[in-house]
């Protein structure tokens, strides 16, 4: 592919970072130097949220814009050297052959990388090119990379897989004890209360065929995370014993990927990325770490406290030198791309 009239590839931004998650995508044009040219957040491109069709003219409506941003032409194609698309939902070989084919399809970059934004939440939580990354959004998913380069992967289909977890795990369990809580199958506890409250109905069971009769979507059950969270902060068992199981499952996969690639006597980093980790929950953050060092005492659990297209970024630039991004190119991506700036889009 040549690159746009008017200018040769070098003249391009040098990476176009992609990072599509199941509620938003980022985007972000970067120069050689490191420099953000334009930035943008907007609705997600997922194709397992949207279908591929959607989601990729959604991509591109937000390339565009970020080319405006930058004062770049939005219809010149390619738009930049490399297109770096970290998404949720790349978990299959599949997955990635069909997100790279319309990748391509697209024009944007004059080359392109597709991986699981697992790569992209490990990137842009430590400063190696190896360690462990647990993404618990929506859902959960982990990525293990060894110091030679070995990886270890899971399938991460939900259910049919053996997953638990995320946002939609919490969720429904919270909103099952609400019901059994109601009806007398479980323990009390004040979901029963709290959570048909946040749906502004009456009682827990009124919920429950309220999303059965498809008055309330059943996508929304993930909206009753934060709410067990809570709960458990003030006290509630069977909260703290959802939230418990949370961590157990964040500590069943980590030790999974540790154990896989020979780990244990390491010290990976791993790095905890999603909307569950937001959490302001100590007890949390401590079961998760107590359980990780039982498998590898030296690991050393990180929040990833910047935006994942951080992570984008950097695989982008690695890709590029054919080599880990220079330090001082890597710290300039780090203080530009940060999360008030994405929410500025």
């Amino acid at each position: 592919m040549t690159p746009a009239t008017g200018g040769s590839a070098h003249e391009l931004p040098a990476v176009l970072a992609i990072d599509v998650g199941n509620s938003k995508t980022d985007v972000a044009l970067i120069d050689a130097d490191g420099a953000v040219l334009g930035a943008i957040r907007g609705a997600t491109a997922s194709h397992q949220a949207v279908g591929p069709e959607r989601g990729f003219a959604t991509l591109v409506s937000l390339v565009e814009r970020a080319c405006s941003l930058a004062g770049l032409d939005p219809a010149a194609r390619p738009a930049a050297q490399l297109a770096a698309y970290c998404a949720a939902g790349v978990d299959l070989p599949s997955d990635e052959r069909l997100l790279a084919t319309e990748l391509r399809r697209t024009g944007l970059a004059a080359a392109d990388l597709v991986v699981n934004d697992c790569y992209g939440g490990l990137r842009a939580g430590t400063n190696r090119t190896w360690g462990v990354s647990v993404i618990s959004g929506s859902g959960m998913n982990c990525l293990g990379v060894s110091p030679d380069g070995r990886v270890a992967r899971f399938d991460a289909l939900g259910e049919i897989s053996g997953d638990w977890g995320g946002g939609g795990g919490v969720g429904l369990a919270g909103l099952a004890a609400a019901v059994r809580s109601q009806d007398g199958r479980g323990p009390a506890t004040i979901l029963e209360r709290t959570v048909p409250a946040y749906f502004g109905v009456a009682r827990a069971r009124a919920l429950s065929v309220a999303i059965y009769r498809g008055r309330i979507a059943y996508e929304r059950h993930v909206e009753i995370a934060p709410l067990v969270f809570a709960a458990a902060a003030r006290g509630d068992e069977v909260a703290r014993g959802i939230i418990d199981r949370l961590a157990d499952e964040v500590v069943a996969w980590a030790g999974a990927a540790i154990r896989r690639l020979k780990m244990q006597r390491l010290d990976p980093h791993v790095v905890l990325a999603g909307g569950m980790f937001r959490a302001e929950d100590p007890l949390f953050f401590e079961r998760i770490g107590a359980g990780i060092a039982a498998v590898a005492p030296a690991a050393q659990v990180c929040r990833l406290t910047v935006p994942p297209i951080v992570g984008a970024a950097l695989l982008g630039f690695d890709r590029l030198h054919g080599a880990p991004t220079p330090p001082a190119l890597e710290q300039r991506l780090r203080a530009s791309l940060t999360h008030e700036r994405m929410s500025r889009g």
